[in-house]
């Protein structure tokens, strides 16, 4: 265990044993209907997880037995039973996690009562903070109810119905009860959850084949755009007319960011849309003990000490995060030692030495 009892891993946990619904050939995607209802809080609270290390190398090569509302339940459930855990006051890292998931919840149900599905987007690159956007988007779907343009008083007609259950499915693997209230309009999650990709021109490698993995896996209807942010968010407002709002996984620290709010519309000579900042008041440790606690998969680049990804032009391993002995750094043409090895992002613990692997 490491501080604040978040579970010591090189990168993400391998799925649940008791995930073998969706095995292929080994290789489980870790939507995990196998886990019993009687199951621990923790098994409950452990997000989708793929092993990074022996995933297929290409999203389409698994076949997929599970539906879109298949993920918005199981992560419903997940964010739930993390919600109703009874942490002790000792793991005051996790504690704040939870308000955090609360504060985030709140502002991602006001929005879906604001904006229908087809209203809204999620800004989406395969980041960290924008990986724990998207799961507690996907969890929050099921409940969602088509706006009426009245938040306050909403009458969209919502029904109950069973958890949704693949064909691969055993009878005793997901409960057959009623568990949710689920809109009857097309906001309902029983399609893919749309978002833009604003690709850069100098991309990593790992970051591609991640968002190409993350995006079959919570099947996100992901459109790309590898041109400047301006004209990319023009192009997408010409394919997608609908959209009025994109969800941003922002952060306070982040540059440009310290007077945003929840909901700040984009600045003039923009492409007009709501910008929506869910976790906008989240710390960087708050973001990893998240994807630690619920075991996410995420870019490979974070185990090796980038903490801040940008392109290969302007990003590097974050310096605070180097090893140090001789058999781990390197002597430049000037004598000078360079680190060649990092500790994983996640042990850092400083919102303000998050970007110091960036160049600008």
């Amino acid at each position: 265990m490491t501080r604040d009892g978040i579970p010591a891993t090189d990168g993400p946990l391998p799925p649940s044993a008791n995930d073998a619904t969706y095995n292929n050939g080994g290789h489980q995607n870790g939507y995990n209907h196998g886990v019993p209802a009687n199951s621990s809080t923790k098994e409950q609270a452990a997000a989708i997880a793929v092993e990074a290390e022996t995933a297929p190398s290409s999203a389409s090569s698994r076949p997929r037995s599970y539906t879109f509302p298949d993920v918005c339940y199981k992560l419903r459930h997940k964010v739930q039973a993390f919600l109703a855990e009874e942490i002790p006051a000792s793991e005051e890292l996790l504690r704040n996690v939870q308000s955090q998931v609360r504060a985030s919840v709140d502002v991602i149900d006001q929005a879906l009562r604001r904006y229908s599905l087809d209203q809204v987007s999620l800004s989406y690159n395969g980041g960290k903070d924008c990986l724990v956007l998207l799961i507690l988007i996907l969890a929050c779907l099921p409940a969602c109810n088509e706006p009426t343009g009245d938040e306050t008083n909403s009458t969209a007609k919502a029904t109950t119905i069973p958890a949704p259950q693949s064909p691969a499915s055993t009878a005793a693997a997901v409960p057959t009860t009623p568990i949710e209230t689920f809109s009857t309009t097309p906001s309902s999650p029983s399609r893919s959850f749309q978002a833009i990709y604003i690709v850069p021109p100098d991309l990593f490698p790992e970051v591609d084949e991640f968002v190409d993995q993350s995006t079959a896996d919570y099947q996100l209807d992901l459109a790309r755009y590898p041109m400047a942010m301006r004209a990319a968010l023009d192009a997408y407002l010409t394919d997608r007319p609908a959209v009025q709002a994109i969800f941003m996984g922002t952060r306070r620290t982040d540059p440009h960011a310290e007077f945003l709010t929840h909901f700040t519309p984009t600045d003039p000579g923009w492409p007009q849309l709501m910008r929506i900042h869910p976790v906008i008041n989240w710390h960087y440790a708050e973001i990893w003990a998240f994807i630690r606690h619920f075991d996410v998969p995420f870019c490979s680049l974070y185990n090796r000490g980038f903490t801040s990804l940008g392109g290969t032009s302007d990003t590097r391993p974050n310096p605070v995060l180097a090893k140090t002995g001789a058999d781990i750094t390197a002597s430049d043409e000037n004598g000078s030692s360079t680190p060649t090895s990092f500790r994983p992002a996640y042990e850092l613990m400083d919102d303000d030495e998050e970007r110091l692997g960036r160049g600008r």
